[in-house]
């Protein structure tokens, strides 16, 4: 029997994070969610996600930098980004480091999930 998918969801907004996270659970994947990038540097489990959702706008490591760490341990795993301020000079950069999506905030579910799909089936970035 296949493991179910664990999505990783990294945003210090308590709401969004509880938000995601019923929306992961209804599509069938397992949400762990962090509070913080040091939360989920410290706490996650030892097996990396299939995927993380992951706020830009953080405090004391942001999502990029966090995104920066991961890659330069060899952590390589789809990371989708939101912020609710969009910034072209982050969008380029997390793009180019290997993120799968930039999304703005507020995003419809629809278009969450789409990304998440994708990321799951392995298509190159949007």
């Amino acid at each position: 029997m296949a493991k179910t998918p664990v999505i990783a969801i990294v945003d210090d907004d308590e709401g969004v994070r509880a938000s995601l996270a019923s929306l992961v659970r209804s599509i069938g994947y397992e949400a762990q969610a962090y509070e913080t990038s040091m939360d989920f540097l410290q706490n996650a489990p030892g097996d990396d996600p299939a995927c993380m959702i992951a706020d830009v706008q953080m405090p004391v490591i942001t999502g990029d930098e966090l995104q920066a760490r991961l890659v330069a341990a060899g952590r390589n795993f789809p990371i989708i980004f939101m912020t609710a301020f969009p910034n072209d000079t982050v969008r380029q950069r997390v793009m180019a480091a290997g993120a799968h999506c930039y999304l703005g905030k507020p995003s419809s579910g629809d278009e969450i999930i789409r990304c998440l799909e994708e990321a799951l089936a392995g298509h190159s970035p949007l």
